[in-house]
């Protein structure tokens, strides 16, 4: 049967070769990870056995170093594993040293076109560096870094963007004619040329990444080289996705579809807005792939004519509240009697309203019965005393619970 002009249209969801990472996802969860070979980058190891890790990007310009060394404190707090900074100038080589001291996350040199410069950045301690073989081609400049890499134990990421192709000069609109999949084999081959130099070279320690503005020839370039077999763990994301929105929309379906087909090692979602918004993205796309969610989970009410009581700010406020916890917590905020009583149950804290009242659960018990006006501000007061708990295991370098552990705080009577 045609379909009419009012009627929807199916289009069909590409899906990975069967060689790519293994069996596809199933109802039972996400399909095994693509087996790689471990890189370290200071202390964190992305690839073989090690959890999916979470990047993102300084926005300050390197050369202000106490913004710099700032913005790096704010995306740790938030839960990143480690940080791009780009090294564009000779002054940003300069400053990288500080910062690289000063730093609480391992520390990314982003280098393109200039290669005298990556040099600079690993004479100043960083940990890893990103070349862009669309910049950065010529053999005897790449042979140079690799061998001043190699002896100083630093990974390169071989970094390749759609956007800038080797060659894109030649090429229509920087891509070429052809659609997703044409597009995906030109950033394919633009990896495997530069990763065939440096294991001429005899350097393997490497992570390739393979990134567009769009979705499908993101998933494109991400199968076709997870389809290829070789062990190099794959960094992934959405380059240039935009708003925070829109972005974290667009960067939700391109690196939760790969990671659920068993693709990928780290993530950065690629925001027009602060590093720390990008890792709470990035967080909450690794929470809703996984079984057991990791970090904050907040369940709330999408709202409807049911609705008892005044939603949306008590959401904005618990939502900043969360921004300080870092342990594996599932957090309820439900505004009427249909659907409340059974999520608040099912979190471990929460509050379900209606009627100018409401009720404060924690565990699965009931805490207390409040007037709606005081019921957020005690919701926020319980995450506060966990974010700051949080940060004094933290800072002991102890282990964080998940959720909120028996007898903790139990018990208080219902008032």
């Amino acid at each position: 049967m045609e379909a009419g002009a009012g009627a929807a249209v199916r289009v069909p969801l590409p899906l990975a070769p069967a060689a790519a990472g293994g069996p596809h996802p199933t109802a039972g969860g996400r399909a095994p990870r693509r087996p790689t070979v471990p890189v370290r980058v200071g202390p964190v190891v992305i690839g073989g056995a090690a959890p999916v890790s979470v990047q993102t990007m300084t926005k300050t310009p390197t050369e202000d170093v106490e913004g710099t060394v700032e913005q790096i404190a704010r995306a740790a707090d938030a839960g990143a594993d480690l940080i791009r900074v780009t090294c564009d100038t000779r002054e940003a080589g300069e400053r990288l040293p500080e910062i690289v001291r000063r730093s609480r996350l391992p520390i990314v040199a982003d280098i393109h076109y200039d290669a005298p410069l990556a040099l600079v950045a690993i004479d100043a301690g960083v940990h890893c560096l990103r070349l862009n073989p669309g910049n950065i081609r010529q053999t005897e400049k790449v042979a140079e870094i690799a061998r001043r890499c190699g002896a100083a134990g630093i990974p390169i990421r071989i970094g390749v963007n759609a956007g800038s192709l080797p060659d894109r000069g030649r090429l229509a609109r920087g891509r070429g004619d052809g659609g997703p999949e044409e597009v995906g084999e030109r950033m394919v081959a633009a990896a495997l040329g530069h990763i065939r130099i440096l294991e001429a070279l005899d350097f393997r320690d490497i992570k390739v990444s393979l990134k567009a503005s769009d979705v499908l020839t993101n998933l494109a370039a991400n199968r076709q080289f997870a389809a290829l077999r070789n062990r190099y763990p794959l960094h992934l994301g959405l380059t240039e996705a935009g708003p925070t929105r829109s972005g974290a929309i667009k960067s939700a379906v391109g690196i939760g579809l790969l990671l659920a087909e068993g693709i990928g090692d780290t993530i950065r979602v690629s925001l027009v807005d602060e590093p720390e918004e990008e890792v709470r993205v990035a967080r909450q796309i690794l929470a809703t792939l996984e079984t057991r969610p990791s970090g904050p989970n907040l369940i709330a009410c999408p709202t409807c004519g049911r609705l008892e009581i005044d939603m949306r700010p008590m959401v904005a406020r618990v939502e900043a509240a969360l921004a300080g916890v870092r342990r594996s917590i599932t957090v309820s905020v439900m505004g009427c009697v249909v659907n409340g009583p059974g999520e608040g149950m099912h979190a471990d804290i929460g509050i379900a309203g209606g009627r100018q009242k409401g009720i404060l659960y924690r565990r699965g018990q009931v805490l207390r019965t409040l007037p709606e006006a005081e019921l957020v501000d005690a919701l926020v007061a319980e995450l506060q005393r966990i974010a700051q708990e949080d940060r004094e295991l933290l800072a002991a370098g102890r282990p964080l619970p998940e959720g909120i552990p028996q007898g903790a705080a139990d018990g208080v009577p219902d008032r």
